[in-house]
């Protein structure tokens, strides 16, 4: 098992603590900032995910309520050979912001009816068609929505570990360690002005 090293001595360590101190300083008031701008930017990912939660459920809540009214206009065999909602695609626009790269916006096309579907049985159906795909894309926004929102908790959960590690641990023992240094060499200083001073009184009683 190696032995622990001793610890830094001398002017040198002294200077390389002082400077390491002050660049863990730097760093963990940087990341108090950049940990306050994602919490004020999670407040606001999270209330964006709560607006878009909401339009899908009321998106979700017409499409069934005009699917209802189809079944009872036309019953369940016009909801047969009604295409409520193509294969759509989903365009997931990736943005950049502190540091966090998450989903800024999403488009979603929906794919047009084929010719030989059947058209849909009566109004209701059609209207019924239109919700479910305003709710598909109520959805992909949701999504986008709650998975932004996730990335910046995560990203502010390492900031915030990462400045309770230099608050808590780095900076501590760096100020333990600069004090020790500066301890020993305030020692050294005073026993070399002892020896100094004993030397030139023994010059002195020698009639030097």
């Amino acid at each position: 098992m190696t032995p622990p090293s001793a610890p830094p001595t001398g002017r040198a360590a002294r200077l390389r603590l002082r400077h390491s101190l002050q660049v863990a300083e730097r760093g963990a008031d940087l990341l108090d900032r950049q940990l306050h701008l994602l919490r004020s930017e999670l407040d606001r990912r999270r209330a964006a995910e709560a607006t878009a939660s909401a339009t899908w459920e009321t998106r979700v809540r017409e499409a069934r309520t005009w699917l209802r009214r189809g079944l009872l206009l036309g019953g369940e065999s016009a909801l047969r050979t009604a295409s409520l909602v193509s294969a759509a695609d989903v365009t997931v626009e990736w943005r950049d912001a502190l540091g966090v790269r998450h989903p800024g916006g999403v488009s979603v096309s929906a794919g047009a009816r084929a010719a030989d579907d059947p058209a849909p049985g009566n109004t209701a159906l059609v209207h019924a068609r239109r919700a479910h795909c305003a709710a598909v894309t109520a959805a992909a926004e949701y999504g986008a929505a709650a998975a932004a929102s996730r990335l910046v908790e995560a990203q502010m959960r390492r900031t915030r570990l990462r400045v309770r590690a230099l608050r808590r641990l780095r900076i501590p023992r760096l100020q333990q360690e600069l004090t020790a240094v500066e301890l020993a060499l305030e020692q050294a200083e005073h026993e070399d002005a002892v020896r100094r001073r004993r030397a030139a009184e023994g010059r002195s009683g020698h009639g030097w």
